[in-house]
């Protein structure tokens, strides 16, 4: 046999590979989607704010913005977060961080957090001793 008919007879089986249509892919099954628990949102009251109380912080705690402005000047910084708002006084002994947050019945923010720090370092101090330093200048 000549060469060329030799190469041509080799090549048969492989166009005719390529010409069929060979085999169809499976079909794919859909994968099984999780199941998610739906929730009905329920409605809360927001809870009503705890009141620090520790002797040496009547007339701050409780107190609005005005009265707190009345005892200790005005705020060196005032900063919204919400309905809830903090204010600042400063003087040569310390830092006060004075927190309102809404009175439970509506009306003005009330006082009912307190934080003092030392404006050096920034270490906690005594809250009622930054308390009556703040209120003697």
């Amino acid at each position: 046999m000549q060469p060329k008919i030799l190469i041509a007879l080799a090549l048969v089986p492989l166009l005719a590979a390529c010409a069929s249509g060979g085999t169809k892919p499976a079909p794919t099954v859909p994968a099984k989607q999780p199941r998610v628990a739906v929730r009905t949102p329920v409605k809360t009251v927001p809870p009503v704010a705890r009141i620090q109380a520790a002797p040496g912080l009547e007339g701050v705690i409780g107190a609005d913005a005005d009265a707190l402005a009345r005892q200790f000047g005005a705020a060196r910084l005032e900063v919204w977060e919400g309905d809830a708002r903090k204010l600042q006084f400063t003087g040569a002994a310390c830092v006060l961080d004075v927190f309102l947050y809404p009175a439970a019945r509506g009306g003005e923010p009330q006082a009912t957090y307190v934080e003092a720090r030392r404006a050096s370092d920034g270490q906690e101090v005594d809250r009622a001793a930054c308390v009556a330093a703040l209120r003697k200048r």
